[in-house]
């Protein structure tokens, strides 16, 4: 038994190791797209990497796995679907869910993709990306305990092996810990044998960790493709876009929580896929406010297993 613990233990370490080792090479300049952005990404060189593994959440192989990664990503299914890269973004309109046209809508059906909650009922979800750290999750952490809303947050593989405790907190308090790729690379513009790697490489090492899979996905800048969402719905995969969005990320250029709670709160709509970035301070000082300013509308934070169920 001992040896089955430690042998569980250093195989956790050598894939937090090596996702250290490719967060070394991660940086990327994402566009905004449409209105609708995603952060450029890096990891500040003074950080250092954590290789020690918390007693924290579960540990050991994940036994029930959800997720397939023996498709093979050159197979005929996928040669003949449309593989340019269409960046996400739409009209914001206040107190309005974004229209998309019906064919996306399908292809979105189609490949398990997610924007919002046509269900109707006024139901919202939080999601966070989290590419690198900026000193506001806990503090995020806080506000979603207190309020007791489930959110989730989307990681890189060096937030994963650099953010133990915090990835810890997420996992124990409720939150689901979604798959933003080991590197943040654009995923519509890489083959697929790349999306398979940089996908498996970050479940895997998360699943050894807390012993269970990183079902949801987003891609990284937003953009996808038809063939890119066939192969990761088929993967098991369910992508989780957005339908708000405001340009959050940029930690030069933060006004304030009230700013924040006036960028976020007039475009509340039924279902809305809520995306803020946990890098911004307004974002982390406005959150509880904003949490308030929806239930007082009327709107209950689900988790984004009731959205998919």
């Amino acid at each position: 038994m001992l040896c089955a613990m430690i042998k569980r233990k250093v195989s956790v370490i050598c894939a937090l190791a090596l996702l250290a080792v490719l967060g070394s090479v991660y940086t990327i300049n994402a566009p905004e797209n449409n209105g609708i952005p995603e952060e450029p990404i890096g990891i500040p060189e003074s950080t250092e990497v954590s290789e020690t593994i918390s007693e924290s959440g579960e540990s050991g192989g994940n036994t029930l796995s959800q997720l397939n990664f023996s498709i093979d990503p050159n197979g005929s299914k996928y040669t003949s679907k449309k593989s340019g890269n269409t960046g996400w973004g739409f009209k914001k309109e206040k107190g309005k869910a974004p229209l998309i046209d019906e064919a996306t809508k399908n292809m979105f059906g189609e490949t398990n993709t997610y924007y919002i909650d046509n269900r109707g009922g006024k139901v919202m979800y939080l999601t966070f990306d989290e590419g690198y750290e900026n000193g506001y999750t806990a503090q995020i952490l806080d506000v979603l305990k207190e309020k007791n809303v489930q959110a989730a947050f989307f990681i890189t593989g060096p937030y994963l092996s650099r953010e133990t405790e915090l990835v810890d907190r997420m996992v124990n308090e409720g939150h689901i810990v979604g798959n933003h790729t080991v590197n943040h690379p654009n995923l519509a513009k890489s083959e697929l044998s790349v999306v398979a790697s940089e996908l498996k490489g970050l479940n895997d090492a998360f699943s050894e960790k807390y012993g269970k899979d990183m079902i949801y996905m987003r891609p990284p800048e937003g953009e996808y493709s038809e063939k890119l969402l066939c192969f990761t719905g088929d993967m098991g995969y369910k992508t989780i876009l957005w339908s708000f969005a405001y340009k959050d990320w940029d930690v030069k250029i933060q006004k304030g929580a009230e700013y924040a709670f006036n960028q976020v709160t007039p475009y509340f709509h039924d279902g809305a896929i809520l995306l803020l970035h946990a890098v911004s301070s307004d974002n982390a000082g406005a959150l509880g406010k904003i949490i308030d300013c929806a239930r007082e509308q009327g709107y209950e934070f689900k988790s984004l297993d009731y959205l998919t169920e």
